[in-house]
């Protein structure tokens, strides 16, 4: 049985349309930037479609919350490196931290913190997760050692010295 990756990773290119007058990515779309990485990150490495899903059984994830801090900006044209991670999961939330990285990663764009909740679309509630997702989610997560959003920015944001 082979192990499954903890950590994704996908590139992105920054497109024209969604920067701003001075050629940085808009603020609003480095969450669509980091969520569809993380959709695609989903789909290839874990097999697992979030719309084969609602469409087949009725059930995926809303976002419940996301924060997000802005550390450099990221660039027209510029390919980006997006991973993304579970951090925590209960029986029907998930928490993913999603960064934006420089192509090779030596500097750090942003972190986004996103909490999905698990939803059944026919019933209009709030779900709780199936036995075999939480089997998959107990094998990928990976916690992180902060316990708050901003104590995880400071220990990733590089020191001045």
């Amino acid at each position: 049985m082979t192990t499954l990756p903890k950590v994704l990773e996908t590139k992105a290119k920054i497109r024209f349309q969604d920067c701003d007058p001075f050629n940085h990515l808009n603020n609003a779309a480095y969450i669509n930037y980091m969520i569809n990485a993380r959709e695609d990150q989903i789909d290839k490495y874990y097999d697992l479609d979030i719309f084969e899903l609602a469409k087949t059984k009725g059930i995926s994830w809303v976002v419940g919350s996301n924060q997000i801090a802005y550390l450099k900006p990221a660039l027209l044209m510029e390919e980006v490196l997006i991973d993304s991670q579970l951090i925590h999961c209960t029986k029907n939330q998930l928490h993913v931290e999603i960064k934006m990285w420089n192509h090779n990663k030596t500097e750090l764009k942003a972190v986004m913190w996103s909490t999905f909740v698990h939803f059944n679309l026919l019933q209009q509630k709030r779900w709780n997760h199936e036995t075999e997702l939480m089997e998959l989610f107990q094998k990928i997560v990976k916690p992180i050692p902060a316990k708050s959003f901003e104590e995880r920015i400071l220990h990733l944001k590089p020191q001045k010295v």
